[in-house]
């Protein structure tokens, strides 16, 4: 079995840059927001909050990217899973910028920062590889938009992270840029690390990748252009898949009219998913969504059986108006019981994923021990680094590997 170069690198490079954290806290940032709503306080530095993990990954979606941007869609959900083994559990969010060149069908789309790795997820199924083939790509403006439209926190203990991902260097004649040097001194005054991943051998990238890497307090690797990825599927992936449908079909969202049409967003996304992704990957989204990191991306906020359930509302105080349209005619005590009634389908339904998503780990684990180990690959190599640096940020890996 090969080593998954992709799934390594990303893996790497996203749980890698945490290494660089206490270096980028002496920047000076300032505190940062509020505890989520959906997890206890923990102690974390000189604060009362879980860990923040914000990554964005800057991709290049020219032509010649097919087969890495199809690998990135494989490996979303390991990324996310790893980097959910935190102990503390972290709040994680993930962005996107796409971009290309001049000329092409756009320069640069920009997919902000969010908990709902849903919607991320699903506009980065609507990539698809075109245009470029000219030599150099904007990158330049790329890297600008991910630094400065992008809603990064401020806060100190938060890992903020871009991963540049493309296979052709900036183009730096043109005039009207804000050239990459001058962005990563913005990076770096915001406490923003910057990797770079290198699809393909291309000389003049690799020399550019190297620099953009060292100035960004990041770390430089490169893959195969087609990302070199190999699936990994289980005997538990069918079963992950179903069960995960099953329990977003929990779901009850409440709020005003502008409130329940971002929440049918998310489910659109989620029902695209599940038409539309592997099988591996809606497992891994199962195992990422029963882990407590994974729990924003499930529920999101304006959840009525979790607020209910939890105490956070009173049923009453709800406006007829704003509950679910399912459950409005009904009176308060038939509403309470289909409430009570999901919160235990989701309950068994979680224990019963978690217990899946164990075997599955285990069967993972066996077939990397199969194949002679990983210990030699990038991916453990770093993984073991980080897992010590890490913790002086008070962000801990005690997982002898990462998701896969």
């Amino acid at each position: 079995m090969k080593s998954k170069i992709i799934a390594a690198a990303l893996f790497a490079f996203t749980a890698g840059g945490i290494a660089f954290y206490p270096a980028l806290k002496e920047v000076g940032a300032v505190n940062g927001p509020p505890t989520d709503p959906f997890q206890p306080p923990v102690v974390v530095g000189n604060t009362q909050e879980p860990p923040k993990i914000e990554v964005v990954f800057v991709l290049d979606t020219t032509g010649s990217m097919s087969g890495l941007i199809q690998a990135s869609k494989e490996k979303i959900w390991s990324i996310a899973s790893t980097m959910a083994q935190a102990n503390p559990a972290p709040e994680i969010k993930m962005g996107l910028v796409a971009y290309r060149d001049r000329g092409d069908a756009y320069v640069t789309r920009v997919v902000d920062l969010s908990e709902d790795l849903d919607s991320v997820y699903a506009t980065l199924m609507d990539f698809r590889a075109a245009g470029g083939g000219d030599g150099p790509e904007s990158v330049n403006q790329a890297l600008d938009d991910a630094v400065h439209k992008i809603s990064w926190s401020q806060g100190e203990d938060a890992y903020r992270a871009l991963f540049l991902v493309g296979d052709a260097p900036p183009h730096m004649d043109y005039q009207d840029d804000v050239k990459y040097p001058q962005t990563l001194k913005r990076a770096n005054a915001r406490g923003i690390v910057v990797n770079t991943i290198q699809a393909g051998n291309s000389p003049p990238t690799r020399l550019v990748w190297n620099r953009i890497a060292e100035a960004g307090l990041g770390q430089y690797a490169q893959v195969a252009q087609d990302g070199d990825a190999v699936a990994i599927t289980t005997p538990f992936d069918d079963s992950l898949a179903r069960l995960s449908k099953r329990l977003d079909e929990t779901r009850l969202y409440y709020g005003t009219e502008e409130a329940l049409e971002k929440k049918r967003q998310k489910q659109e996304a989620a029902d695209k998913l599940h038409e539309s992704a592997s099988l591996a990957t809606r497992a891994r989204r199962a195992t990422f969504n029963a882990s407590k990191s994974g729990k924003a991306n499930l529920l999101g906020d304006g959840e009525l059986v979790d607020d209910v359930s939890s105490g956070r509302i009173e049923l009453d105080a709800i406006e007829k108006e704003h509950l679910p349209a399912s459950i409005r005619a009904m009176a308060p005590r038939e509403q309470r019981a289909v409430i009570g009634e999901k919160a235990r389908q989701r309950k068994a339904l979680q224990e019963e994923i978690s217990e899946l998503s164990k075997k599955r780990d285990e069967f993972l684990k066996q077939e990397v021990e199969k194949s002679g180990g990983a210990k030699g690959s990038l991916d453990h190599k770093l993984y073991s680094a980080i897992r010590d640096q890490a913790a002086r940020s008070g962000i801990r890996y005690e997982a002898e590997a990462p998701a896969y």
